[in-house]
């Protein structure tokens, strides 16, 4: 269908030219990534415009990453996927949820959503994305199948799983019909449910669209290794259900069948293009808007972006051409003459556990290609490169088992190759990418279509002299993550050149880094901070660089016998406030008590003894997201009262103040769980007695997971273990905070030995190399070659320090002596516990406090206080009928 008086185009033809943004009403019709986008870098390029814009999505979620959508099933937590949510903070952008768009009136300028609501526009923004098309069998709509496209999507199907495989009584067989990329992910999402699971597609390989023929079966190799069946050449001809009607059985072309209480389509995507169908805009001849270079439609104030949007006659479904569109939109709408292009696409396999992506021309489809191969059926390793018949422009890429070579090499498609591709690709000389500088035109990261001249310009320009900096200036690497081995190579490579002298050193007292004075110390071999800094630095420290040689000092001393309390007498004075005194200060200037509670075990006796403590001393008790109860309101002075009870009835110190591991999370495991296939407590607490007091760079927090159920959230966590039928796989790097990371898979299935190796390993390096306050989500971001060059130091030991990393981490475990204990039994450490230096016996009488949700602070002149805290005098009021409540206390005031 055409517009009226509009030829029937393949690309429309942008004839106006947009005037810029003048205080016009702005309506993006589509909830997801692309206008997202498109809404974000209008805020950021334009924030002192004065139109306004509405962003009606269909979705009740405001806008999240679907590309990472397979992450879902290890938190469970659909905020986690949410993009970045100060967009809508902009008091000129109102975001609508849950309301699809229904009805275009191209005349009156409007759209109607289906709750009837209706929005003028003055200029239209569509990018309504697309819908996951499915095969027209029989039985296709049968309870029990699933689309695999929407956070919807995936949380009713953890909901059928659980529920099915309930009321059967035995574990679920699952059929995934489609072998692309999301049907792979979903295939393995289905095995992480611990449903046996195969996957139909009627292509004669894996990837068909992506991969080449050698490609495709060196992948179906690694899927099957995974436990996941394949059966390729085959479609599915109908489906038939169980006794009670859900879905039972899938009904295959070549007559065969398989038994399937779960199916999942992944068979391709239409692009959403009926709004704009109806209204009358130019749809191409295979679906999709009609748009142009500008993206503009047949109608001259509407737009289309993304997956709904027919390009040269293409819709394309990834996210790196929607970005793309989005960002040449907001440069026509501020007077730019910005025109969209098709770049040359890549594809990397995500959220498998196998590794695998592809580029360009992949088939050799090009006059006088040649294909250069190398094959190792035993590592399930596949290599092929496409080149020029001269060997010396590259065309395409396949990688399979082995990836390493793809973000170097897909920006160099259509361009010199500068070296021999069979040296590339050989087993000796994989990874060795010629020392040669890409053009400034060549894309380096994909999903948000960045320039290697852009990221460089961020560096010379912009002073942007980290990976964190480049990525926020950017935006290169926050998509998939994939290009940030190449920026941090181009960002290195750009820094030696300008001659820009980019400080290392901890603080102005000390010209080195974190990781370069560890190593200094520990040859050195200074026990004081008076030593160090008189060896390696200048004047008497700073709140800088004091915690950090006293986290230094402490780690070392553990491990070379001369053990050092980071909070004792010779370090202690180095640290600040929390560790002084073992405690986090809260806002009212009182203290918490946390004690340990490894894997969130406590026994009644211990439980009587806190809710003693909390009684006796009125404090506030809540349970914490680390599985421990944590008191609040202590005064300074009765830290040490209330720790001796505890350390007396058993508890230790949780190091909730330190930076060190605050927890090692568990669920039930096979303890009580039916879903458990290893038991997670017993290993969680193992954990816990192991690192417990390990100073690092930034606080540690690990997690074990029972099953692929993911209930302990481990992907979530530094360190995270979760339980396999064999073992147990160990990913690391993941933070929640202001800047959340999935963990990285770093090895499957170990042992109970060589899962505590391998953690030794990581967190021993991290504690060695990482910076000053680094997380280990940024450290292994940063980490140069990333996680594969990580996975070949800590499992490969690659550098032969294995033994000497699991070692010092041994003499750490070997010489821990909670720090609490020590102190309340020690009366030096015990006098610095005062709130006054005049008053040290106890605090001045004429101190009150009021209630604050449990949080005390001065009393108003004239009140009275009879009880310990005014938290015990309302619990007191609340079980007293007929007491008032404290003065001064409000039930809706939060803390």
């Amino acid at each position: 269908m055409t517009a009226p008086g509009h030829s029937p185009l393949t690309t429309a033809e942008d004839t106006t030219t947009t005037p810029p943004l003048d205080g016009e009403r702005i309506v993006v019709v589509g909830g997801g990534m692309t206008g997202h986008r498109f809404v974000s870098r209008l805020r950021a390029q334009d924030p002192d415009g004065s139109w306004e814009l509405t962003m009606i999505g269909e979705e009740p979620q405001q806008p999240y990453d679907r590309v990472h959508l397979s992450n879902w099933f290890s938190s469970r937590n659909a905020d986690l996927l949410t993009l970045d949510p100060t967009v809508w903070d902009d008091p000129r952008i109102t975001l609508v949820t849950g309301d699809a768009v229904t009805a275009l009136d191209r005349d009156a300028q409007t759209v109607t959503t289906a709750s009837g609501t209706v929005h003028a526009y003055d200029r239209l923004v569509l990018a309504t994305g697309s819908w996951a098309w499915s095969p027209r069998a029989e039985g296709n709509d049968l309870p029990g199948t699933f689309s695999y496209r929407t956070v919807e999507d995936v949380e009713r199907m953890a909901e059928w799983v659980t529920l099915r495989s309930e009321k059967v009584g035995r574990p679920l067989r699952g059929v995934v019909v489609g072998g692309g990329v999301l049907g792979l992910e979903a295939a393995a999402a289905l095995k992480g449910m611990a449903v046996d699971t195969t996957v139909v597609e009627f292509a004669d390989r894996l990837m068909a669209v992506q991969l080449d023929q050698g490609g495709g079966e060196m992948l179906r190799l690694l899927i099957e290794d995974l436990g996941i069946g394949v059966r390729t050449g085959v479609g599915a001809a109908r489906f038939s259900p169980a006794a009670d009607g859900a879905m039972g059985t899938a009904h295959l072309t070549d007559d065969s069948e398989l038994p399937a209480d779960i199916v999942v389509f992944s068979t391709g995507i239409r692009p959403r293009d009926k709004v704009a169908r109806e209204a009358g805009l130019a749809i191409g001849e295979r679906g999709g808007v009609v748009v142009g270079e500008t993206c503009q439609t047949s109608d001259e104030i509407i737009w289309a972006i993304g997956e709904c949007a027919s390009f040269n006659g293409v819709c394309a479904g990834l996210v790196a051409p929607g970005n793309d569109m989005a960002d040449v939109v907001v440069d026509s709408f501020l007077g730019g003459k910005r025109t969209h292009e098709r770049s040359v696409e890549g594809t990397k396999l995500k959220g498998v556990g196998v590794e695998a992506a592809a580029f360009g021309d992949v088939n050799g489809l090009t006059p006088g290609a040649l294909d250069v191969t190398f094959i190792d059926p035993f590592k399930r390793q596949y290599r092929k490169l496409v080149v020029s018949d001269d060997a010396k422009t590259l065309l395409g890429g396949v990688f399979i088992g082995d990836i390493e070579l793809y973000s170097s090499l897909r920006p160099l498609v259509g361009r010199a190759l500068g070296a021999d591709p069979s040296a590339l690709i050989a087993p000796a000389g994989a990874g060795a990418m010629p020392d040669t500088e890409l053009p400034d035109d060549a894309v380096v990261c994909s999903c948000n279509n960045v320039a290697a001249g852009t990221v460089r310009a961020a560096v010379t320009e912009q002073g942007c002299h980290t990976i964190g900096q480049v990525k926020e200036c950017t935006k290169a690497g926050t998509v998939c993550g994939s290009c940030v081995p190449l920026l941090t190579k181009i960002l290195n490579k750009e820094l030696e050149k300008s001659g820009i002298t980019v400080s290392k050193g901890l603080c102005e007292h000390f010209a080195y880094s974190r990781a370069e004075l560890f190593k200094l110390v520990e040859e050195g071999g200074q026990q004081t901070f008076t030593e160090v800094v008189a060896a390696y630095g200048t004047g008497r420290g700073c709140a800088v660089c004091r915690p950090v040689v006293a986290s230094i000092l402490s780690t070392l001393g553990a491990i070379t016998g001369s053990r050092h309390n980071p909070v004792g007498r010779q370090l202690g004075s180095l640290q600040d406030t929390n560790d002084f005194v073992m405690a986090n200060i809260q806002k009212d200037g009182t203290y918490s008590v946390i004690p340990a509670m490894p894997a969130g075990e406590v026994t009644p006796e211990g439980l009587m003894v806190i809710a003693q403590v909390a009684k006796d001393y009125g404090l506030y008790v809540k349970l914490n997201g680390a599985q421990r109860i944590g008191m609040f309101g202590a005064r300074l002075e009765q830290l040490p009262e209330i720790w001796k009870r505890l350390v007396d009835a058993g508890f230790q110190s949780g190091h909730a103040y330190g930076k060190s591991l605050r927890m090692v999370k568990a669920c039930l495991g096979t303890n009580w769980c039916r879903f458990g296939v290893q038991d997670s407590t017993t290993m969680a607490v193992a954990l816990e007695k192991r690192y417990r007091g390990l100073r690092s760079p930034h606080k540690l927090k690990i997690s074990v997971s029972g099953c692929a159920r993911e209930c302990a959230e481990a992907q979530a966590k530094d360190v995270g273990v979760i339980a396999t039928t064999k073992g147990w796989n160990l990913f690391v790097g993941g933070n929640g905070g202001a800047q959340p990371a999935h963990g990285k898979l770093l090895v499957e299935d170990l042992d109970d030995t060589n899962l505590v190796k391998c953690i030794d390993r990581f967190l021993m390096l991290y504690i060695r190399e990482a910076d000053k306050l680094q997380r280990t989500a940024r450290w292994v971001e940063e980490f140069p070659g990333g996680i594969e060059e990580l996975r070949r130091i800590i499992v490969d030991d690659s550098l032969g320090i294995g033994e000497q990393l699991e070692e010092s981490m041994q003499k750490h475990a070997d010489s821990y002596v909670d720090e609490w204990a020590e102190a309340v039994y020690d009366p030096e450490r015990r006098a610095k516990f005062v709130s006054f230096v005049n008053a040290p016996e106890k605090s001045d009488p004429g101190l009150r406090y009021v209630l604050e949700r449990g949080q005390a602070r001065p009393a108003a002149e004239g009140e009275t206080e009879t009880y310990p805290t005014p938290l015990a005098a309302r619990q007191h009021a609340m079980a007293t009928p007929g007491t008032a409540e404290p003065s001064g206390y409000d039930p809706t005031q939060k803390s």
